[in-house]
């Protein structure tokens, strides 16, 4: 489960869906698809038509994994803020009705503005 009362939840760089499709893609729902995806080291948080998903692999062999459905149902408000020239990182800030605020960072090479404009569409 994703912590609320941490300040950042990840530090994440673009991945290919296709990496991660066999190990999300059993608790998609009809009809929904990955849209985009990012991963930090194991952790990783994939974008659907539905929901953010955030998994989070545990354990030595890496097997087990927490998987944390965020549905763009629930989202009230959300921030994003770009990669600048010094400042490399890229944010996204998700309110919660009912959870509060979780925050995802992105390394450099995220759009964020992208994850923003689709997150406006289904949300809006």
């Amino acid at each position: 489960m994703i912590d609320f009362e941490k300040q950042s939840v990840f530090k994440l760089a673009p991945c290919r869906p296709e990496d991660i499709a066999s190990q999300v893609s059993p608790i998609l729902i009809q009809g929904e698809q990955i849209v985009s995806s990012f991963k930090t080291v194991r952790d990783f948080v994939v974008f659907t038509t539905k929901r953010v998903i955030a998994v989070n692999v545990q354990g030595m062999t890496g097997r087990k994994k927490d998987f944390t459905s965020l549905p763009y149902s629930r989202v009230q408000a959300f921030s994003i803020e770009t990669a600048g020239t010094f400042d490399m990182d890229a944010e996204l800030d998700l309110w919660f009705s009912g959870l509060g605020q979780v925050r995802l960072e992105f390394k450099g090479h995220a759009d964020v503005r992208l994850l923003g404009q689709m997150i406006a569409t289904f949300i809006l």
